[in-house]
């Protein structure tokens, strides 16, 4: 199978605005903040004021579940039809930023357009946990949602950045502990490699426009303080994909991690898995979660809701029957 690519042309003003103002008064904050347990810390501020900037649709309900030192919400739309669809939601931000409430409007918006109920994991994150405990928490997401009886071929997976990193991992430890595949995986801008060698001779690793890659090594040694010497990387895109379910990628042209989302087409076609990578035209980093200033991002969200209808079941036209 060769890989499955698809260019996306065109790049609004608006787009090109944000790009501007992410580029001079975002980039300078990620690229010098020190990678101290102090400013890891201090980066929970994102997440607290988010809601002031990205409010919910009013018939939104959220609910909050406590997990067992960790904990998650359901997001679900009105309108939402009861179709059985779930997105298992794992919210990016490097493993140590962002969470709930950063990504509550995207998530409530691709849940909405997928006429789906989403449940998104507050995973552990730096300085407080290390990647494993990460992958621990989004893992035991799909399998809280299994135990309380949802259809695995109405679960998608999906996850930004360092949450693409995380579906990966998830669908991947979940089939080796023997749980049913979900349906599908979407993952936007994925992180897929920690070996930062490779990546560091990409042209937009240095260039991206807020998104400081060329730390990610830095980060590394924080996320594996707990791995033994000679230990493998715990990327995805080093595992066994071979009974990976369908996969959906979204990436800007011009951002460092699509370096990442190309190598992950590649090893996904080399394993014979249905995939679809589309990369849209000087898009920023994750562009679908400011679809609130950036046209495309609505665009890539219906994209991606198509995806999510399309690949879990029943579909409409099995229910009707």
């Amino acid at each position: 199978m060769e890989p499955v690519i698809e260019e996306r042309p065109g790049c609004s003003k608006q787009a090109r605005r944000f790009a501007r103002f992410m580029r001079y008064v975002i980039r300078p904050i990620f690229f010098y903040s020190p990678l101290t347990p102090a400013m890891l810390r201090a980066a929970v501020v994102l997440d607290v004021f988010a809601p002031l900037l990205m409010r919910r649709a009013r018939d939104t309900r959220i609910e909050r579940v406590d997990l067992g030192g960790f904990h998650g919400e359901w997001v679900r739309p009105g309108g939402v039809s009861g179709s059985g669809r779930v997105i298992l939601f794992l919210h990016g931000g490097g493993f140590f930023c962002c969470g709930l409430r950063t990504h509550r409007k995207l998530v409530e918006r691709i849940a909405q357009r997928s006429d789906a109920v989403a449940f998104s994991v507050a995973y552990r994150q730096l300085p407080g946990a290390p990647l494993s405990t990460s992958m621990a928490d989004a893992l035991d997401g799909y399998r809280i949602l299994l135990e309380q009886g949802h259809a695995p071929q109405n679960i998608v997976i999906a996850g930004d950045s360092a949450g693409g990193f995380l579906a990966f991992t998830t669908a991947l430890k979940a089939l080796r502990r023997g749980f049913p595949a979900p349906a599908g995986i979407v993952a936007l801008s994925p992180m897929v490699d920690l070996d930062h060698e490779a990546r560091a001779s990409y042209p937009f690793t240095t260039k991206d426009v807020y998104i400081p890659v060329h730390r990610l090594e830095g980060l590394k040694k924080l996320l594996l303080a707990d791995a033994m010497d000679g230990d493998p990387l715990p990327s995805p895109c080093d595992q066994d994909l071979r009974n990976l379910p369908p996969v959906f990628m979204q990436v800007g042209s011009r951002e460092g991690l699509r370096w990442d989302a190309e190598l992950m087409a590649e090893r996904l076609a080399a394993a014979d898995v249905p995939h679809r990578l589309q990369i849209w035209e000087d898009q920023i980093h994750v562009f679908p979660a400011f679809a609130g200033v950036i046209p495309e991002g609505l665009q890539a969200i219906d994209e991606i809701a198509a995806f999510i209808r399309e690949t879990t079941y029943p579909k409409p036209a099995d229910a009707a029957a």
